[in-house]
């Protein structure tokens, strides 16, 4: 049962289905699943390599067309090819930040690139406002990925992401290309931007620590199904109801 009143959703899925192939070589990947995100709340989705949540984000970002069931934002139903007005609200955060980025523009022109392209504008003074928001100065803007370590490559792409001033982050595994000591760093500025913004965030990972450092609600995916959903609390402490959630926590833990 939804508990989350209608005038306070963000996002919601309603049976989403996604496979991919087809006669013999079909396989479900997305089995009628369905969650709702408060506005303003951190939400995390976990499980095993394989198990779906990575899909979900990437129909939910309008990356995957060819689902069914139903995705709505701000409570209006979306069509799988989504307007120019969904993308100034919902932008998604990568796994990999050099992958994310264009390898022969500069910092400034990948910032300016959605700025032209949603006709907004003071595109000097929005590229500096964002930068210092990420913890980066203005000479930044003038290097190439390459010119960068892997710390600030995310935050670039989250600095990328943050530009349109949107209500909702799309986080695929935002610190897992990281160095362990540049992990905490990338979480502590994803938790300030939320406070700070009000945004929603939708994360997808496999690693306990990260989730349960970002998000308030988990959910335990497992072969295309959401099986329960968690507080951070009882992730913590173990309190399950299903023995595979038991099971995947303590081999997490291990």
């Amino acid at each position: 049962m939804n508990m989350i009143p209608t005038a306070e959703r963000s996002i919601e899925l309603v049976d989403l289905t996604i496979a991919f192939g087809s006669g013999t070589r079909r396989r479900q990947v997305v089995d009628g699943v369905s969650f709702t995100l408060a506005h303003g709340e951190s939400y995390g989705l976990i499980g095993e390599s394989g198990c779906g949540k990575s899909t979900i984000l990437r129909a939910l970002a309008g990356l995957n067309h060819d689902y069914h069931g139903h995705i709505l934002f701000n409570n209006r139903e979306q069509q799988p090819q989504r307007d120019k007005a969904f993308y100034r609200q919902v932008q998604m955060v990568f796994q990999d930040p050099y992958a994310s980025l264009h390898p022969r523009k500069m910092v400034w022109a990948s910032l300016r690139e959605p700025l032209k392209l949603h006709g907004l504008d003071r595109h000097e003074a929005r590229i500096s406002e964002v930068l210092h928001a990420v913890g980066l100065s203005d000479a930044f803007r003038y290097r190439y990925p390459h010119q960068l370590s892997g710390g600030q490559r995310q935050r670039v792409a989250i600095a990328r992401a943050l530009i349109l001033e949107p209500s909702v982050l799309l986080l695929d595994e935002p610190t897992s290309a990281l160095d362990v000591s540049v992990q905490a760093e990338i979480l502590n500025l994803l938790s300030n931007m939320r406070r700070q913004r009000g945004l929603t965030y939708l994360m997808v990972t496999h690693d306990l620590a990260v989730v349960t450092h970002l998000c308030s609600r988990i959910g335990i995916m497992h072969h295309g199904k959401l099986l329960e959903e968690l507080s951070a609390d009882n992730v913590r402490q173990g309190l399950t109801q299903e023995n595979y959630t038991r099971e995947f926590l303590a081999a997490s833990e291990a």
